[in-house]
């Protein structure tokens, strides 16, 4: 008997939505994308074989219903998978990974002209711009009671607030870095390094140490 494929975080994800109501592969690819995907991002091929592990361990079950003439695959959580998923909840996590493709650029600015770094720190205020477009109303939304599963409300927030300081994180460095550049000669190689923020940089990993 071949053994299943071990658990990734991802597994446990997908079986975290699981114990909140079946889900199609489909709906919970949908569900990842739209409730996990700012934090963890995963490609939608790769979701749809996590339901098909679970179901391997015992974690799931796997149920084909005919909407007409079209089967579909249900996949619902099994006791088995319940106490899986409590018995991962304890273990150590690990903390956030940087993944911005703007810092790759401004690190080679060398590179490029000083009008590429500003469309770089440009990008940054785009994003920021969607994020808040992506968001918007879901707060008002938990507010006027109309917001999805909310039981699960106060560590919702604990996620939206991360985010928004996040968001609000980036927004300033985008602000501030434009500032700067925006000051710099045409020829890069003429930049001069702001010795300010470099020392504020030393004095707070400095204060933290103490």
């Amino acid at each position: 008997m071949v053994k299943p494929r071990p658990l990734t975080t991802t597994s446990y994800a997908i079986l975290g939505l699981l114990s909140l109501r079946p889900w199609t592969t489909y709906e919970l690819a949908q569900q990842m994308q739209r409730a996990l995907g700012q934090f963890w991002p995963r490609a939608e091929s790769k979701l749809y074989e996590e339901p098909k592990k679970l179901v391997a361990h015992g974690y799931a079950t796997a149920t084909v219903e005919h909407v007409g003439k079209r089967p579909r695959t249900v996949y619902d959580i099994t006791p088995a998978g319940r106490e899986a998923l409590e018995a991962w909840m304890p273990e150590a996590s690990e903390g956030p990974v940087i993944e911005f493709e703007g810092l790759v650029h401004v690190f080679f600015a060398e590179h490029g002209t000083k009008a590429d770094v500003l469309a770089a720190i440009d990008a940054a205020h785009a994003w920021v711009d969607r994020r808040y477009e992506e968001s918007q109303g879901i707060s008002r939304s938990y507010l006027d009671g109309e917001g999805g599963f909310p039981e699960r409300l106060p560590w919702l927030i604990l996620i939206g607030h991360f985010f928004e300081e996040m968001i609000d994180a980036v927004e300033r460095w985008a602000d501030w870095a434009t500032e700067t550049v925006e000051a710099w000669p045409d020829d890069l190689s003429r930049a001069e390094p702001d010795l300010a923020a470099l020392e504020a940089m030393a004095a707070k990993s400095e204060a933290r140490r103490r």
